[in-house]
């Protein structure tokens, strides 16, 4: 295979778990905020924030008034925002084209529908009431892409290339979607007697994740910043979990890499050594200082997506 395909593949796989994560903070944030217990996390202005703080475009303006039809366009259906949805549905399917012979058909053809579906959306009903079905619609294409990935290709090589993008975005989108939470549990504490450790934006934020009801049967209790975040960052059991994406990102990367010998410049072992510095951390401590946790773990990701493209994508 060449490297400039398995590497269409790679980025295949990322921007449709991008897309995913994308759709459903917009669509969870959205209409989360009608049930809100404080003024803060109902108020529009806050939700907006929230949504452009999570794509890694904050507005730092705090007396600036958001329009939500302009919020919504740009994340969702502008061609000239390298982040909306639009885009990151474009490029999945570019990447798939460049690597067209290697997937099947039933693959291929669920990308084109998806995209086809996006390109075609009417943006004047997105912004005014289309949200909800727009990201929605987006969200189970997005699971269907994954499993006809799962079911139509041949676990081998390509399939762990795809898996390997797959699950180095969700990482990725997981945290980003745990600093923007955590931002808003900062901001909206206080509110109707809302403490940080309580707040309503860690039930939002395991909405975002789609693990609310998985955290629920493990704990059996309200989500708190303490279960919450050891949920979703070191529980091996969650498959949004960022503990269980670097095992996946491991175990396919090692179909690639079958080599045995110690070789402490290989992806594989930058990868194994991240994983095990989360497994064997206490929710404790990175619970007193997550934002360095955060700040850490998007350097690791970064560090192990260009060690990645150089030992494996390079051309």
């Amino acid at each position: 295979m060449l490297a400039r395909v398995a590497n269409n593949l790679f980025w295949m796989g990322r921007y449709i778990e991008r897309s995913e994560h994308i759709a459903r903070y917009l669509n969870v944030n959205y209409f989360s905020s009608l049930d809100a217990p404080n003024q803060l996390s109902q108020s529009r202005q806050f939700v907006l924030r929230s949504m452009l703080f999570m794509v890694g475009d904050p507005e730092l303006d705090d007396d600036k008034h958001l329009l939500e039809e302009h919020v919504l366009y740009k994340i969702g259906v502008d061609h000239n925002t390298p982040y909306s949805l639009i885009n990151n549905v474009k490029l999945a399917r570019e990447n798939a084209n460049s690597a067209r012979d290697l997937i099947s058909t039933e693959l291929y053809e669920a990308i084109n529908k998806f995209y086809h579906f996006i390109l075609n959306y009417d943006p004047a009903i997105f912004v005014k009431n289309g949200l909800h079905d727009f990201t929605l619609h987006i969200t189970e294409m997005t699971d269907i892409l994954r499993g006809k990935i799962r079911g139509t290709l041949l676990h081998d090589p390509v399939y762990a290339i795809i898996m390997l993008g797959i699950n180095m975005e969700r990482a990725t989108q997981v945290i980003r979607i745990i600093n923007a939470k955590y931002n808003d549990a900062l901001n909206s504490q206080g509110g109707y007697g809302d403490k940080f450790s309580k707040s309503f934006e860690w039930t939002t934020l395991l909405k975002c994740a789609e693990s609310y009801d998985m955290m629920r049967r493990h704990y059996k209790k309200t989500p708190t910043s303490v279960s919450t975040l050891e949920f979703l960052i070191l529980n091996p059991n969650c498959p949004r979990s960022i503990m269980n994406s670097l095992n996946q990102v491991y175990r396919h990367i090692k179909v690639l890499d079958t080599t045995t010998n110690y070789n402490k410049n290989a992806t594989a072992f930058l990868i194994g050594k991240v994983r095990s510095e989360i497994q064997y951390k206490h929710i404790e401590e990175i619970e007193c200082d997550i934002q360095a946790f955060i700040e850490n773990i998007l350097n690791n990701l970064s560090e192990i997506s260009l060690k990645m493209e150089k030992e494996f994508f390079n051309y």
